[in-house]
C-alpha cells in the first residue's frame, strides 16, 4: 500500500489522546502543554498501572481506551554510565515498549502517532550541525549504542507503517532536554541537572571550589522541555513525512559557558575548576533544525531563562526529585 494523502491540521481537542510516559520529563511537559491548549480527553497511565513491556496488557489498554492520537514518549532512559553498564536493559526494554505500543496502535487504528527518539541515533562523528539524512551513515557512540539502536528501530517501524498501511505517523528526535521533572541524581542525571545540583549544594555548604570533569570545551545544545512540548504539538498539527524531524534550538554553548551560567543563577561565588585528566566526550553535538523551522516553529525559551526556572523548580521540589 502506498502512503495515503494526509493534510495536517488542528487536532480534535475532545478526541481521546494517549501520552505514553506522561509522568516523565518529556511526557509530563507534553501533558501540560496539551491541557493548556484545551485538550480535555487526555489518557495517561503510570508504569505501575500499565507495564508497557507487557504486550497483552498494552493491547487490552488500547482496546479499552481507543485513543485517536498517540504520543510515544515512554522509554527507559539514563546517562552515559547507566547506558554503558546496562546495555541489555536499554535495548530490550525500549524495544518491547515501542513494539508493543506501535503494534497495538496499528491494531486499533490510531490515526495520528508521534514517536519520540533521541539525538544519539546519529553517528558519533557526524558532520555538524547534524542533518536528518545523516542517520545510518556511520558508527554510533559505543557507550549508548544499545539505546540508540532501539530508537532507530522505532523510526524504521514508523516508516514501515507509513509504507505498508499508509498511516500518517511521524517521528521527532530532540536534542539534550532539561527542565521541570528532570533527573537530578548523582548517578543517573545528565550534565545540566548534574551541574545544577552540584552548584546548589556547593552554595549551601560553602565550598570554596567546584571541580568539573574535562576541559569544559565540548559544545552542547540544550532545549527546554516546554519548548519540546510545543514542538510536538506543532509537528502533530503541521508536519507529515517519513523522515524523523530534529528538535532543538540550532545553537550550542561550551560546557564551561553552561557551568558559569548555572553557578551565577544558583548564586555560587566560589572557584570553578576543571579536571583535565577526565574525558571530554564528543567535541560537539548540534542538530540542524532547518526542517522544523521551515514548518513554522521556533524555540522561545532562552538558555539562561530556562536554567533559572529549572533551578527554581529544583529548589521547590528538592525533597521529591529523583536525587
Amino acid at each position: 500500500m502506498t502512503e495515503a494523502s494526509f493534510v495536517p491540521g488542528p487536532l480534535d481537542r475532545h478526541a481521546p489522546l494517549y501520552v505514553a510516559g506522561h509522568r516523565g520529563l518529556v511526557g509530563s511537559a507534553i501533558w501540560r502543554r496539551l491541557e493548556a491548549d484545551g485538550f480535555d480527553n487526555l489518557i495517561g497511565r503510570s508504569s505501575s498501572e500499565l507495564d508497557l513491556r507487557d504486550r497483552e496488557a498494552v493491547f487490552e489498554f488500547f482496546e479499552q481506551t481507543k485513543p485517536r492520537t498517540v504520543v510515544l514518549a515512554a522509554a527507559k532512559v539514563g546517562g552515559i554510565l547507566a547506558n554503558n553498564t546496562y546495555p541489555v536493559d536499554f535495548l530490550s526494554e525500549n524495544m518491547r515498549i515501542q513494539v508493543n505500543v506501535l503494534d497495538a496502535a496499528l491494531e486499533h487504528g490510531v490515526e495520528r502517532l508521534l514517536f519520540l527518539g533521541s539525538s544519539c541515533i546519529y553517528p558519533k562523528l557526524a558532520p555538524q550541525p547534524i542533518k536528518e539524512e545523516y542517520l545510518l551513515t556511520g558508527h554510533l557512540e559505543p557507550t549508548n549504542d544499545a539505546y540508540a539502536i532501539a530508537k532507530i528501530a522505532g523510526i524504521l517501524q514508523i516508516q514501515a507503517v507509513r509504507r505498508q498501511y499508509g498511516l500518517p505517523w511521524i517521528s521527532a528526535m530532540p536534542t539534550n532536554l532539561y527542565g521541570p521533572g528532570d533527573n537530578f541524581s548523582p548517578q543517573g542525571s545528565h550534565v545540566l541537572p548534574a551541574l545544577i545540583r552540584r552548584y546548589d549544594e556547593a552554595r549551601h555548604t560553602g565550598l570554596e571550589s567546584v571541580t568539573n570533569w574535562g576541559t569544559g570545551s565540548p559544545r552542547r545544545e540544550f532545549l527546554h522541555v516546554d519548548d519540546m512540548a510545543s514542538a510536538c504539538l506543532h509537528l502533530l498539527e503541521n508536519y507529515d513525512g517519513p523522515d524523523q524531524v530534529n528538535v532543538g534550538t540550532g545553537e550550542d554553548s561550551t560546557i564551561k559557558e553552561i557551568a558559569q551560567i548555572v553557578a551565577e543563577e544558583v548564586g555560587y561565588g566560589g572557584r570553578i575548576e576543571w579536571d583535565t585528566s577526565k574525558p571530554d566526550g564528543t567535541p560537539r553535538k548540534l542538530l540542524d533544525i532547518t526542517k522544523l523551522r521551515n514548518s513554522g516553529w521556533e524555540p522561545k525559551i532562552g538558555l539562561r531563562e530556562g536554567i533559572a526556572s529549572t533551578i527554581s523548580w529544583y529548589r521547590q521540589h528538592v525533597d521529591l526529585v529523583r536525587t
